[in-house]
């Protein structure tokens, strides 16, 4: 594997133009988790006429049973084209078995508790390698809540966060029935017999996802669970983590509901921290899970308060921000 990092081994698989972009595909080995076959595929996104990326990086995490295109579709539209088109240096990283990252051997065994601990550190140390500076971080779903794990635990460490934004991310939803340990045994019964978690079957993604973060889950969710591992306490964690945070929730969300997104902006440590309710009292859409993200609203009346966030995390964001910068969409 040819290196294109000081820090561990990493390919360059492609390096092409992409209309006004410039597509990077790397792929990290660094040999760091239990299971040696890991390797991770992360996207650089920059303007196709720059010899070289000059803007702020910027690290997109998409959530489950999805990949890079979440962030950056084929015909070039997306947060991150947007962001790369702003002047950032766009980096957006697939989990293992999404995407370009092939299935490691372990594949079905693993959960956030690998992503945050193992994989999420190596993003980080080398994007900043490459940018030579501290890159801000945006995590939808299950990518937003790998990164508290992350930060949380201990794992990631502040010199590699500028900032976090987290869309649609929670850990405090009750589901009543997994607290009674005989539906659980149930329910993991029924999990080994699928073997994996399709997401196309089940109408959730293009991708599927392994037992691992389903146990995880269920165990987080149990009787007397938490949200940490067998060691940590993550959630106690984040009350000590003063990055600045901007945390994004839709009113149209079933999935994460804004109560429970608020809860864990609450539980953030810090004072520069921002809470972004996306509904119609506020001069928005009622933005839904996916909606909030991927959509021609989300292109008007998200995306520039993004941008917004990323070169000013202290000042506020609120409709009237998107209405600052035109946007031509797509």
């Amino acid at each position: 594997m040819q290196s294109s990092s000081n820090l561990f081994p990493v390919a360059l698989l492609s390096a092409e133009r992409r209309g006004d972009l410039s597509e990077d595909v790397y792929r990290i080995k660094a040999g760091n988790a239990a299971d040696p076959s890991v390797e991770l595929a992360v996207t650089r996104l920059g303007l196709a006429d720059q010899e070289q990326p000059q803007g702020v990086p910027v690290i997109l995490l998409h959530g489950s049973f999805s990949n890079r295109r979440f962030w950056y579709s084929p015909k070039g539209i997306g947060l991150g084209a947007y962001l790369a088109r702003a002047g950032f240096d766009v980096w957006i990283a697939e989990m293992r078995g999404h995407g370009l990252s092939p299935r490691n051997q372990q594949w079905q065994r693993n959960c956030v508790a690998d992503y945050a601990r193992d994989d999420l550190p190596v993003i980080g140390a080398f994007v900043r390698e490459q940018s030579g500076q501290a890159p801000h971080w945006i995590g939808h779903s299950l990518g937003g809540t790998t990164l508290a794990a992350a930060l949380g635990g201990g794992f990631l460490g502040e010199q590699l966060v500028a900032s976090v934004a987290l869309f649609g991310t929670q850990v405090s939803r009750r589901y009543w029935p997994l607290k009674v340990p005989p539906l659980v045994w149930g329910a993991k019964l029924i999990l080994k017999r699928w073997g994996q978690i399709s997401g196309p079957r089940f109408k959730r993604g293009p991708e599927d996802e392994p037992l691992g973060l389903a146990f995880e889950s269920l165990r987080w969710h149990g009787l007397f669970g938490r949200f940490g591992d067998t060691r940590n306490d993550w959630w106690a964690g984040l009350a000590q983590v003063s990055t600045p945070l901007l945390a994004v929730a839709g009113t149209g969300d079933a999935q994460d509901p804004v109560w429970a997104c608020r809860k864990l902006y609450e539980q953030w440590g810090g004072a520069c921290k921002q809470f972004l309710r996306l509904g119609r009292e506020e001069g928005f859409e009622a933005f839904g899970h996916v909606d909030m993200l991927v959509s021609k609203a989300a292109q008007v009346q998200v995306w520039p308060l993004v941008e917004r966030w990323l070169r000013e995390p202290a000042l506020a964001v609120h409709a009237a921000t998107a209405q600052d910068r035109p946007l031509a969409v797509n």
